[in-house]
C-alpha cells in the first residue's frame, strides 16, 4: 500500500514538474513569432473562417480516403440492391461507376461531383484503379484450369473460336458505318475496325463463372462447357486486344511486326523459363505457414515485372498481368493461398475505383439525339445477334441439344467487366471517342443485364413436362444448412423423423456461399467443407442424399427460389439467433416462413443426439396439420399432443395408438424428458410472450408453419 502511494507521488511529481519545464519553453518562445502587425490583424477580424481552414478537405490524401469511401459504399450498395433482381453484383458497381459520374450526379448535382471528383484528383484514381486491374487480371488469369482446356478442347475450342470470329466479322462490318461519325481525328481505320471487333466479340470470364456458379451449374455438362468456352474465349481475345494495341501504338508496320515479334519472346521467357522456375517454388512451398512474406514478394515481383515489360513493349501492362496469373503452376494450395492474399483488396477496394473512374469516362449525355441512341441500338443489336447467334448455331453443329445450345449462347453474351478493361485500353490509346465509348458501355451493360432473363426465358420455353408432375406419395425434404455441423445434423432429424418411408423420401442438401466474387477453384473447396458432415451422415445412415452448391449474394432469397422450383414438399432450415434479440424465428426465418410455398421447419438444435420421445404443443385447430405431418414420423417414437385429435385428420392407428390426448399446456414446464417439442410459429410466439419455461429449455424444437400453397 506504501509502495503504491509512493509511485503516485512520484509521477505526480514527474508529471508535474514536466508541464511546468514545458510552460516556461513555450513562453519563452513568443518573443521569437514573427509575424507582421497587418496578419495579427486579419486574423482578428477572420478568426472564424480561419479556423476551418485546418480541415484538409481539398488535400490530395484526404481526397483519395474520401473518395474511396463514397465508392465502395456505392459499389456495395448497388452490388447489393442489383442482385435482388437476380443479376450479378458487378453489374451494380458498374452502374455506381456510371452514377457517381457526369451521367447522374455530376448531371444534378455538378457541385457535388465537382467536389468528389476534381479534374486534378483524376490521375490519382486512374494509377490506383489500374493497380487494382492489375491484380484483377492476374487473379482471372490463375482461375483458368489449363487442364479443363486439355480435356475439352474439341468441340469447346471450336464454339470458342466461332463466338469469336463472327461477332468480330460483324464489328468490323459495322465500324464501316461508324467510323466517319465516331473515330477520333487521326485515328486510322485498321485499329478502329479492331477495337469495335474486339468489343462485340469478348466474353466476361469472371462474371460467367459467376452466374454457372449462383446457377448451380458448376458441374453440368452445360456449366463445363460454358466456362471452358469462356476460357479459351479470354486467351483469345486477350492475344487479339495485344495485337489491336500493338498496331495501334506503332507508327508504321515495321515497329508493329517488332513489337509482336518482342511480345512472342516475352510468352516464350514466361512459359518455357519463368513457369518452371515458379512450378519448383510452388512444390517447395505448399503450406500456408512455408509461404512466407518472401515468397509473396517473388509472386508480386513477377507480376508486376511481366505488367511492366508489356507495357514498355506496347501491349499494355494489364495483358502482362493476365499471363503472370496464367503462368503460375497448377498447384491448388498454393495457388488458393496467392489468391486469398490479393483477392479480397483487389476486388473490393480497387476495383471499384476502376468503375468509377470508366463512369467519369461516359457520359450518357453525349447520346443527346435520336439518332444516336438509334444507333446504340444498333451497335447493341450486333453484338446480340453476332455472339449469340455464332454460339448457339456453333454449339448445335457440335451436337448439344436447342436448349443447350441456346443457354450457352445466352452465357457466352455476357460481357461485364472484361469489356470495360478493353473499352478503356482503346480510350487511353486514342482508338475511340467519347460518344463511341459511352455507347460501348452500354452494351457491356446490356449484354449482361440480359443473360439470366435470357437463361429463364429458355428454360420456360423447354421445360419438360415431368418437372410438373408430382408424385404424391413422395415426401421431398430439402434441408438448407450453413456450418458443415448443422448440415448433418439435419440430415439425422429428416432421417430419423421420416424414416418409415425411406422408400419415398428424397432428401436434398442445400448449401450457399454468400459471396459471389469467389473463383471457381475457391468454390469447389468451399463445395467439398459444406457436404463433408452430410456425406458422412448419410453413408452412416445408408440413405442417398442429392447436394445442391451456388454462390448468392442474397443467401435467404435463393433458399426459397429454389426451394419453390423443386416442387418440394418440407423445406427445413436451422436457426440463427440475431445480435440484438433473443427470438430465433425473425430475419431470415420469417423470410422463409412468409415465402415458401411448401411448408417450412425451423430447426432449434440444442444439443440433442437421438429422437424416442416427441412432444407436439398447440392449442387451436388451424394447427391440425401437425397430425397430419405427424403420421410419417416413425411409429416407434413416444409421441404426446397437447390438443385432441380431430376426427377428420387421417392418423394412422399404429401412429394413433401412442398419442398421449390427456396433455395440457403447462408454460412452466421444460419437458426435459423429451427428446424434441413440435409446435407451430404462431403458438410458439404466444407461448414466448407468456414467458414459457420451455422456450428457452433443454429440448430441441422443430417449428413448423404450412406453406403458402
Amino acid at each position: 500500500m506504501k509502495k503504491n502511494r509512493s509511485n503516485t507521488l512520484l509521477n505526480f511529481v514527474v508529471v508535474g514538474g514536466v508541464s511546468i519545464l514545458l510552460w516556461i519553453v513555450l513562453d519563452s518562445g513568443k518573443n521569437l513569432d514573427k509575424l507582421s502587425q497587418q496578419t495579427s490583424l486579419a486574423n482578428r477580424n477572420t478568426g472564424i473562417v480561419n479556423a476551418f481552414d485546418v480541415i484538409n478537405f481539398h488535400h490530395p490524401l484526404s481526397l483519395l480516403i474520401l473518395q474511396i469511401l463514397v465508392i465502395i459504399a456505392a459499389s456495395r450498395m448497388l452490388g447489393w440492391l442489383i442482385s435482388l433482381i437476380n443479376q450479378p453484383s458487378v453489374i451494380g458497381e458498374i452502374l455506381a461507376g456510371i452514377a457517381l459520374g457526369p451521367s447522374l450526379l455530376g448531371l444534378y448535382f455538378p457541385g457535388a461531383t465537382a467536389f468528389l471528383f476534381p479534374a486534378i484528383s483524376l490521375d490519382h484514381l486512374e494509377l490506383l484503379s489500374q493497380v487494382g486491374l492489375i491484380l484483377f487480371m492476374f487473379i482471372i488469369g490463375m482461375e483458368l484450369d489449363i487442364n479443363i482446356l486439355k480435356k475439352r478442347a474439341g468441340s469447346s475450342m471450336f464454339i470458342s473460336n466461332v463466338s469469336i470470329v463472327v461477332p468480330f466479322l460483324m464489328g468490323t462490318i459495322l465500324s464501316l458505318f461508324l467510323f466517319e461519325r465516331f473515330a477520333p481525328e487521326g485515328t486510322k481505320f485498321l485499329p478502329f475496325a479492331l477495337f469495335i471487333g474486339i468489343a462485340l466479340s469478348i466474353t466476361a470470364f469472371p462474371v460467367l463463372a459467376r452466374i454457372v456458379q449462383e446457377r448451380g451449374l458448376t458441374k453440368s455438362p452445360l456449366g463445363i462447357t460454358a466456362i471452358t468456352c469462356a476460357a479459351i474465349n479470354d486467351i483469345t481475345a486477350w492475344g487479339i486486344l495485344a495485337l489491336v494495341v500493338a498496331i495501334a501504338n506503332a507508327g508504321s508496320i515495321v515497329s508493329a511486326l517488332i513489337t509482336i515479334l518482342l511480345s512472342a519472346v516475352y510468352v516464350l521467357i514466361m512459359l518455357l523459363i519463368i513457369r518452371p522456375l515458379l512450378d519448383a517454388v510452388a512444390k517447395k512451398y505448399t503450406v500456408r505457414e512455408t509461404i512466407s512474406k518472401h515468397i509473396v514478394a517473388l509472386v508480386l515481383s513477377t507480376l508486376f515485372l511481366s505488367a511492366w515489360i508489356t507495357e514498355v513493349i506496347g501491349i499494355h501492362a494489364l495483358f502482362g498481368a493476365f499471363m503472370a496469373g496464367v503462368i503460375i503452376p497448377d498447384n491448388a494450395r498454393f495457388k488458393s493461398i496467392m489468391a486469398e492474399k490479393i483477392e479480397d483488396v483487389s476486388i473490393v477496394l480497387l476495383l471499384p475505383l476502376f468503375f468509377v473512374y470508366t463512369g467519369l469516362r461516359t457520359q450518357i449525355g453525349l447520346l443527346n439525339e435520336p439518332d444516336l441512341w438509334l444507333i446504340a441500338a444498333l451497335v447493341i443489336a450486333f453484338a446480340v445477334v453476332g455472339k449469340f447467334a455464332g454460339t448457339a448455331i456453333a454449339a448445335r453443329i457440335t451436337g448439344q441439344t436447342w436448349k443447350e445450345s441456346l443457354l450457352l449462347g445466352s452465357l457466352m453474351n455476357t460481357r461485364g467487366l472484361i469489356e470495360l478493361v478493353a473499352l478503356n485500353i482503346g480510350y487511353d490509346i486514342g482508338v475511340l471517342s467519347p460518344e463511341i465509348f459511352t455507347i460501348l458501355v452500354l452494351v457491356a451493360i446490356v449484354t449482361t443485364l440480359m443473360t439470366g432473363p435470357l437463361m429463364s426465358f429458355i428454360n420456360y420455353i423447354f421445360r419438360s413436362n415431368a418437372d410438373e408432375n408430382i408424385d404424391s406419395g413422395l415426401i421431398n425434404v430439402i434441408a438448407a444448412f450453413g456450418p458443415p455441423e448443422a448440415g448433418g445434423r439435419l440430415t439425422y432429424l429428416i432421417d430419423t423423423l421420416l424414416g418409415n418411408r425411406k422408400k419415398g423420401l428424397k432428401i436434398t442438401a442445400l448449401h450457399m456461399t454468400p459471396n459471389t466474387d469467389i473463383s471457381i477453384k475457391n468454390a469447389k473447396r468451399y463445395e467439398e467443407e459444406a457436404f463433408s458432415e452430410v456425406k458422412k451422415v448419410s453413408k452412416k445412415l445408408g440413405i442417398e442424399v442429392k447436394t445442391i452448391y451456388r454462390t448468392a449474394e442474397n443467401v435467404a432469397n435463393e433458399i426459397i427460389k429454389t426451394t419453390n422450383r423443386g416442387n418440394y414438399d418440407l423445406l427445413i432450415v436451422g436457426s440463427s439467433r440475431p445480435l440484438l434479440r433473443q427470438d430465433e424465428t425473425g430475419g431470415k426465418a420469417r423470410y422463409f416462413f412468409e415465402n415458401a410455398r411448401c411448408n417450412v421447419g425451423l430447426f432449434i438444435d440444442k444439443g440433442f443426439k437421438e429422437i424416442k420421445r416427441i412432444l407436439i404443443l398447440t392449442e387451436s385447430e388451424d394447427e391440425n396439420f401437425l397430425f397430419d405431418l405427424s403420421k410419417k414420423f416413425e411409429s416407434n417414437c413416444i409421441i404426446e399432443t397437447s390438443c385432441l385429435i380431430p376426427e377428420s385428420v387421417p392418423v394412422n392407428q399404429s401412429v394413433k395408438s401412442v398419442f398421449n390426448q390427456n396433455l395440457s399446456v403447462e408454460p412452466w414446464k421444460d419437458y426435459s424428458e423429451n427428446d424434441l417439442i413440435i409446435s407451430t410459429l404462431d403458438f410458439y410466439r404466444l407461448q414466448r410472450e407468456s414467458g414459457a419455461t420451455w422456450i428457452d429449455g433443454k429440448t430441441s424444437i422443430l417449428l413448423i408453419n404450412r406453406g403458402k400453397n
